[in-house]
This record gives C-alpha cells, sequence and structure tokens, in this order.
C-alpha cells in the first residue's frame, strides 16, 4: 500500500481535479489529431482515475509546454506556456484561463504531494484571466502563455534557503466554474546561500526487456528500432555521454549478448505464430549504437545485474536459487566485460523494484557481493531513523553473511523521474517536480549534509531531451552537488529499520504456472545436456534465464508465448536423438530364443551424444530380454551417425508382446550431474514382437519346399494349355514327341511287326517266307532307331508307351501261344524297297506308313 501510495502521488503533478490532462508542444498545437497529441492523452488518462462528478467538470484539457526560467533569481522574467483543448463533444462558448499561484513558499515534501494532488482553489492568488475563444468547438486547441516577474508574484527565498512555490492554471466558462486546471512549481535561489548542497548520484538503467527465447531467433526486431537515433535507448546512451555529470551504468548482459549478435552477424526474426522467420542482415545501427555506448561509459562505473534480470524474488520463493547463481556466473555476466571492454567496477546488488525479502537478498549476497559492494534498494523497504534525523541513502542490513551495506534510493524522486515523462509535455512537469523535490530536500535542513539517489525505472523511457537535462540540471542547480556512488557508499551507514517484503508483493511476481513450466522445460533441456560428448555446440542456459526476467511480469501473453517457443524447440532438438521405430511397429522372433534389432540415431548435425540403451518386456514371463553387454549398451553417436544393437530375446510361447525401448543418460558421462544420472532421455518407444514356434532354418526349409511345389504345379499348367491348343489345331501334335497313331512305325511294336535287332523282343520268322537283307532290321547296330545326337551303339531310349490300336487293327502285346500266323508280305513290311529310312525328328512312324506314290508321304502332313 505505501509503495502504491508514493506512485499515484508521483503521477499526480500530471493531473489536477484527478482528471488526465493533455500534453502537447506548441508546435503540434494546429494539429488535434496528432499521435503524439494522443499519445499523451493515453499516457496521462492511465495515470490516474476521478469520481464520475469530477471527470464531468473537466472539460478542458490542460498542459504545459514551456516553464522558464528552471531556477528564479530577483531579476528574472518568468514565462509560462501551454495548451488548452476541448476535451467534450460539445460547443464552449465564453471560456477564460487565468494562472493561481501561492506566494507563501512550501516548507516539506509532504506539502509538495498535497498540492500536485490537490485543485488549483487552494492556490489564493490569481491573475487576470485571458478568453480561451479558438476552443469552443470540440476538440479544438489553443495556445495559451502567461509572464510574470517574481516581484510581481511576490515570491522570495526566506533564510537563505531555496524557495519552491506552487503555480497552476485553472480555466472558467461562464458562470466562473472550474472546468480545468493543472499546478506545477517554480524554485527560487536566494543570493545569499545558507544551507548545505545535497549530494546526488544517479544509477543510470541500460536494461531492456527479452527479445528471443531461444538463441536462434529473435521474435521482434525492436533493438534495432530502440537503438537507433531517436530511440529508447540510443536517447539514454546519448544523454549521460553528452553531459558531464557522473553516473552509474546498471547494465543487463542480456542486452548486451543481443546487441552484439545482431551487430555481428545476420539473424532471423520470427514472430511468435509464425512459420517462417525473415533473414536479416547484421545491423549496423547495433554496431554503433555499442560503439557509442563505450564512449559514454567510459570513466563511469558500471555494475551488472544478474543474466537476463531474472525475478529473482520469485525465484527464491519458488526454491529454485540455483537460476540466480547460473545467472550470475561470469560465463553469462561476461558478456557485458565483452561490449564495454572491460570489467565491471562497481558490485551493486539491485533487485527487481528495489524489493526483496530475506531469502532473496542472502542469495544475492553470497553470489553478487562475495567481493564486497552494497545492496541497491528502495526507501520504502526501511522506515526513517527513528532519532528523527532526516533520512540519508546509506544504511546497512544484517544477513546470515554478516552486514551488508545498503544504499537507498529515493522512491519518490525516482518514481517522479520515470513516470509521466513519455511525451514532451509530461517532460516539462517531471523537470519543474525534479528541481522542487530536490530543493525542498536542502531546504528541509539546511545546516545538515543530505544525500540521495536517483535510480529510475529499468525500462525508463524518457522524452526526447528530458535525461539528458535532468543530467544537466543536477550538474547546474546550486542546492545539488553530483556525487559517485561508491562515494556516497562508503558514508557513514544510518541505522535504519528493514521493513522486509510485503506480502501483497507476491501479486507482482511471475506466476507459479509460469514458473512451474520454466521449470520443466530446464529439467529436459539438463537431460538433454547430459548426453552430450565433446564440445558442446547447444546450450539452453541463456534462454532458460531470458524466460526467467522480470519484464515478463507486465505481458503474460508474450511470457506464455515464449515459454511454448522454447519448448518446442528443446522437444525438436532432443527427437533428434532417438531410437528409430519400425514402420508397422512389429518385429518377427521366429523359434524360442533370438535377437531384436534395435536402431539409434543422431540427426543433430554439430553435436556428439553418447546414450544408454535400455530394453525391458511388458510380459517377463512370456518374454524375457538379456543385458547387453556394458560395451554395447552405451553408445557414442557422432553428428549424423547411425548404430543398431541386438537384444537376447527369449520366448516362453507364441504371441505378440509389447517391448519398451528407452535412452538414458549415460552415469559416465561428465555432462551429467546427479540430477541427471539414471535419468530417461526422451521418450519411451513401444515395439510389439510377434513369436512362433519356428526357428528360422525350418521356415526356410518349409518356404522352399512351398516354392519347388507351385514352380511344378505352373509347368505342368503352361503344358497341358499347349497341348488343348495343338488338339484344337487338328494336326495331332501333343507337343510331347511322336504323335503315335493305331497304326505303328518304328519304334513301336506291334502285331506283324518284328525284325532282328530290337532289344529285347523276339521277333519269329513267319513259314516259308524271310525277311530280306534289307528289311526292317537291316543296317542297324543291335537296337532300335536311335534318338538326334545319340552315339552309335548305345541303347536306344524308351519311347513312350504305344497308343491303342484303331479299329480293325490287331492288338498289340506279347504274341499268343502257339504257331505263330503267316507274316505279312514283303512289300506290306516297312523298312523294304521303295519305303523311307526312319527319320530322327520322332515322325518316322507317320511316314513309314504310306507309299511313295502317296504325295502326303514326303512331309507326313
Amino acid at each position: 500500500m505505501v509503495r502504491r501510495a508514493v506512485a499515484l502521488a508521483a503521477l499526480l503533478p500530471c493531473i489536477t481535479m484527478a482528471a488526465p490532462t493533455v500534453l502537447i508542444p506548441p508546435a503540434l498545437a494546429s494539429s488535434p489529431g496528432s499521435p503524439d497529441l494522443a499519445a499523451a492523452e493515453g499516457t496521462l488518462a492511465s495515470a490516474g482515475r476521478a469520481t464520475g462528478a469530477q471527470r464531468q467538470r473537466v472539460q478542458v484539457g490542460l498542459a504545459f509546454t514551456q516553464v522558464s526560467p528552471k531556477t528564479l533569481h530577483g531579476n528574472s522574467r518568468i514565462e509560462i506556456s501551454g495548451i488548452a483543448k476541448n476535451r467534450t463533444e460539445g460547443q464552449l462558448a465564453g471560456l477564460t484561463i487565468r494562472m493561481r499561484y501561492s506566494a507563501q513558499p512550501i516548507t516539506s515534501r509532504g506539502q509538495l504531494d498535497q498540492f500536485s494532488s490537490g485543485q488549483t482553489n487552494q492556490l489564493p492568488n490569481v491573475t487576470q484571466p485571458q478568453p480561451l475563444t479558438n476552443v469552443a468547438a470540440p476538440g479544438s486547441t489553443q495556445n495559451w502563455s502567461f509572464q510574470a516577474t517574481p516581484k510581481s508574484l511576490r515570491l522570495s527565498a526566506p533564510n537563505g534557503t531555496p524557495g519552491v512555490y506552487p503555480v497552476g492554471v485553472e480555466v472558467l466558462n461562464p458562470a466562473q466554474q472550474v472546468v480545468g486546471g493543472l499546478t506545477t512549481f517554480l524554485t527560487f535561489m536566494p543570493q545569499k546561500r545558507l544551507f548545505k548542497p545535497v549530494s546526488i548520484s544517479w544509477v543510470w538503467p541500460l536494461i531492456d526487456r527479452m527479445h528471443r527465447t531461444t538463441d536462434g531467433a529473435f521474435f521482434d526486431d525492436q533493438l534495432t528500432k530502440d537503438m537507433a537515433p531517436g530511440g529508447r535507448l540510443n536517447r539514454l546512451v546519448s544523454a549521460a555521454g553528452t553531459t558531464a555529470t557522473p553516473v552509474t551504468w546498471a547494465v543487463d548482459p542480456a542486452l548486451m549478448d543481443d546487441a552484439q549478435r545482431i551487430a555481428s552477424d545476420p539473424y532471423v526474426v520470427q514472430p511468435f505464430g509464425a512459420k517462417k522467420g525473415a533473414e536479416k542482415e547484421k545491423s549496423p545501427v547495433a554496431a554503433r549504437w555499442l560503439s557509442d555506448l563505450k564512449t559514454a561509459s567510459k570513466g563511469d562505473p558500471y555494475f551488472t545485474v544478474p543474466y537476463g534480470d531474472p525475478d529473482v524474488v520469485a525465484l527464491v520463493r519458488h526454491k529454485t536459487p540455483r537460476d540466480i547463481a547460473v545467472a550470475l556466473d561470469a560465463r553469462n555476466t561476461g558478456v557485458a566485460t565483452q561490449a564495454l571492454g572491460r570489467p565491471a567496477d562497481a558490485h551493486v546488488a539491485w533487485p527487481p523494484s528495489g524489493a526483496a525479502g530475506p531469502g532473496t537478498l542472502e542469495q544475492l549476497a553470497e553470489h553478487q557481493l562475495k567481493r564486497g559492494g552494497s545492496f541497491l534498494m528502495s526507501s520504502s523497504q526501511f522506515q526513517n531513523p527513528a532519532s528523527g534525523t532526516p533520512p540519508n541513502a546509506t544504511t546497512a542490513l544484517q544477513t546470515k553473511r554478516g552486514v551488508e551495506k545498503t544504499v537507498l534510493y529515493d522512491e519518490k524522486l525516482s518514481q517522479i523521474v520515470s513516470q509521466g515523462s513519455r511525451s514532451a509535455a509530461g517532460g516539462v512537469l517531471t523537470e519543474q517536480r525534479f528541481l522542487a523535490e530536490t530543493a525542498m530536500i536542502a531546504a528541509e535542513t539546511p545546516n545538515l549534509a543530505r544525500s540521495v539517489v536517483v535510480a529510475p525505472d529499468r525500462r525508463w523511457d524518457p522524452a526526447p531531451g528530458l535525461a539528458e537535462r535532468l543530467l544537466t540540471y543536477t550538474k547546474d542547480a546550486a542546492w545539488l552537488r553530483e556525487t559517485p556512488l561508491k562515494k556516497i557508499e562508503a558514508a557513514q551507514p544510518q541505522a535504519r529499520v528493514f521493513n522486509g517484503l510485503p506480502d501483497s508483493n507476491v501479486w507482482h511476481e511471475l506466476g507459479d504456472a509460469h514458473l512451474a513450466q520454466t521449470h520443466d522445460i530446464a529439467k529436459r533441456a539438463s537431460a538433454f545436456r547430459a548426453v552430450m560428448t565433446g564440445d558442446i555446440k547447444i546450450s539452453y542456459e541463456r534462454a532458460l534465464l531470458r524466460l526467467d526476467s522480470v519484464a515478463w511480469r507486465t505481458m503474460p501473453a508474450r511470457a506464455k508465448a515464449a515459454r511454448d517457443a522454447l519448448s518446442k524447440q528443446v522437444k525438436d532438438d532432443m527427437g533428434s536423438v532417438r531410437i528409430v521405430h519400425p514402420k508397422n511397429g512389429r518385429v518377427l522372433m521366429g523359434g524360442s530364443s533370438g535377437r531384436l534389432p534395435v536402431l539409434i540415431e543422431n540427426r543433430l548435425s554439430h553435436q556428439s551424444v553418447t546414450v544408454r540403451l535400455v530394453a525391458t518386456s511388458e510380459n517377463t514371463a512370456k518374454l524375457r530380454l538379456g543385458q547387453l553387454p556394458p560395451e554395447e549398451a552405451v553408445i557414442e553417436l557422432r553428428p549424423g551417425q547411425r548404430a543398431q544393437r541386438w537384444i537376447p530375446a527369449k520366448a516362453s510361447g507364441n504371441g505378440n508382446f509389447h517391448v519398451y525401448l528407452e535412452l538414458w543418460v549415460p552415469s559416465s558421462n561428465p555432462n551429467s550431474d546427479r540430477n541427471t544420472k539414471g535419468r530417461r532421455f526422451g521418450d519411451v518407444q513401444t515395439i510389439t514382437v510377434r513369436t512362433t514356434g519356428y526357428g528360422r532354418l525350418a521356415l526356410l526349409i518349409t518356404g522352399g519346399g512351398l516354392a519347388v511345389l507351385f514352380v511344378g504345379v505352373g509347368v505342368r499348367a503352361i503344358r497341358a494349355r499347349r497341348r488343348r491348343k495343338a488338339e484344337a489345331a487338328g494336326d495331332g501334335s501333343t507337343g510331347m514327341g511322336s504323335a503315335g497313331t493305331a497304326e505303328q512305325g518304328y519304334g513301336y511294336a506291334g502285331p506283324g511287326f518284328a525284325g532282328p535287332g530290337l532289344p529285347g523282343v523276339e521277333f519269329p520268322a513267319a513259314p516259308g517266307a524271310g525277311l530280306p537283307a534289307t528289311g526292317a532290321g537291316a543296317g542297324l547296330p543291335g537296337s532300335g532307331p536311335q534318338s538326334p545326337g545319340q552315339p552309335a551303339g548305345a541303347p536306344a531310349e524308351p519311347g513312350p508307351a504305344p497308343r491303342p490300336a484303331g479299329p480293325g487293327s490287331a492288338p498289340t502285346g506279347p504274341a499268343p501261344a502257339g504257331p505263330a500266323p503267316a507274316g505279312p508280305a514283303a512289300s506290306d513290311v516297312p523298312g523294304a524297297a521303295g519305303v523311307p529310312e526312319p527319320a530322327a525328328d520322332g515322325k518316322a512312324g507317320r511316314r513309314g506308313r504310306h507309299s511313295a506314290a502317296d504325295p502326303r508321304g514326303r512331309d507326313g502332313d
């Protein structure tokens, strides 16, 4: 509640009558619809909330565009200028504007808050009104200006101390009702100074929100815009570089990392949800910004926040302080050393918003202040000194490590500088309030030396020129003395009570869901790193630190998109080291024992890995798996390499059984720690092993026999088809040799067909008749007709069995017992004179039965 009240008090100088005020420079007065005007209205509208009645009364918005001089003297000429705008949707006729002021100086910083938050009618003195005729129409604007002198306003500096006076302007309608107003402050410096200057030091934040999740791609290209001339980061570097006021830089190594990345190499910008990123050339803007930063920070000390500016309070509350140690490790904070060309020469621990509990402070002291230094915290975390002594910037804090020095930045002053200063008109109010606040610190206790530290918001976005002017006022104001932070740190600490971290702070921290999901990604990334061997080319350490950034507090939607993007990247990379799953997910094992093939591959292009293969049977009673030898179970894979392993298996029955295949982190890998040793890497792969009672040899034999059987059946089917075609053609050919008819020829025994020289067949001679020398057996060497190519004297191959004789023919077979019948005439015997010799083509039987006079006897057709 205290912090909210202070923040609201810092915003209220921009608002009178609890309503937003339009703040634009004079050059834009003729452009009511200009983007700067809209931005100013939107910024101030979000700064405060008014009651319904007040909101209805505030019809005219006011903005200061110039208040000069910044410090009044006796002969100064005061000029206060601004702009008015009709904020209603109707006509406003008869409006007038006048200035109000108080001739009594403010006596405390508390009164500054009262006048800032109050209405202008608290100021008793008024000037002559001026008409506002040009703001009658809705949305119309008109410039206005007042001139005066300190003497005419009766302003002075009593007792030789700075005098701070409230001054305002208000708009009246014809009924003399106030329809708009705004208040600021004037500071008068006496000629004779009877006070001690305030020692003031600036902490200059060079911290940004995150612009990438993975190391490979940015999700926006905002850095190029912020580093370009006129951009937020460019304005901060330029302001520090063009003034002589010393500052202490607070640098986020992640910002330096991003700047160096886009300055040195081409990069990819892939917005969340985009399927493809855009290639960008290396940024000369970033290279120039880094060069300007080196020059601007030369001679000024700097310290680093943990890499990515993590929400250290939330990390400690979720019991993950290891991330703090990693973010403060030299390999991550050393990026700032590379960018700036020198190591950090200040040792300061600055928790987010300057607020932390004892546990967080102990972690920061252990890892960030181990070489000395101090905490940088908000003054709202501590009570004022009990003795009533005005507070200074230096105190001490007790931790388990001992007493640590603590520098407190002024919460109210830092909020005034940070809030409401993005527009030019808001910057005018910020300048006047900054001067008034610091002057009141000097005037409250003129005889005491005071110290104050200003630390703007981490992502401070001041209006153009504002940061430079504030540093200039710091050096030029008579009541201020610019002082290095190290000197304030070395001052004698005041005894102040630490309030601790309020319970309400938990609502501003990173949420449980975000941190839990980030922790889950970190566990998977840790397991991935544990399997890497050789030079480590893939790291998610900085990507995870960027997910811890406090900047995600105000961007929950982007935080979720960042988590999802990094989670997908880790999953895809881990999936590149995998067990190759069979296409159908099945493995056949014949017989009661065998070996199961498993293929492992590494598809990473630049990283070697070592994994351990583990196989588990779902049903150990039916399928038992053997253990691989240790030298085979641990598998080393170079980029793009594959390896196969065979797992012994023994089945007790037939069926389908599930086997679970896993890759584990090898315990011997030096990259694995005690939290990853013995942990599974990646997802479980499931295959189905089908076991049968047949061994492999039995299956081969059975398959071979079936193949022979199928070939034989096919050959017989082809022959039968040919025979049917031949018979259908009518030539009597079967395609299987000689056709065979009822009338026998050579090679076929039949009645009355005999002759010497036919093996195994006796041919009895006919009574009174004999065979001539040229008979059937003449010239045949002891055998029947020879097959083509058969050597002489070789036994004749048995021919096909004779077909049954046709009608009227004698039956074949052995001759009946008894006297043999008379043989045929010589002219009827085949082989007699005028009968050709049998051919070797298997058709001799057909040609031999025709006479020479038969013309068909030539070719047997």
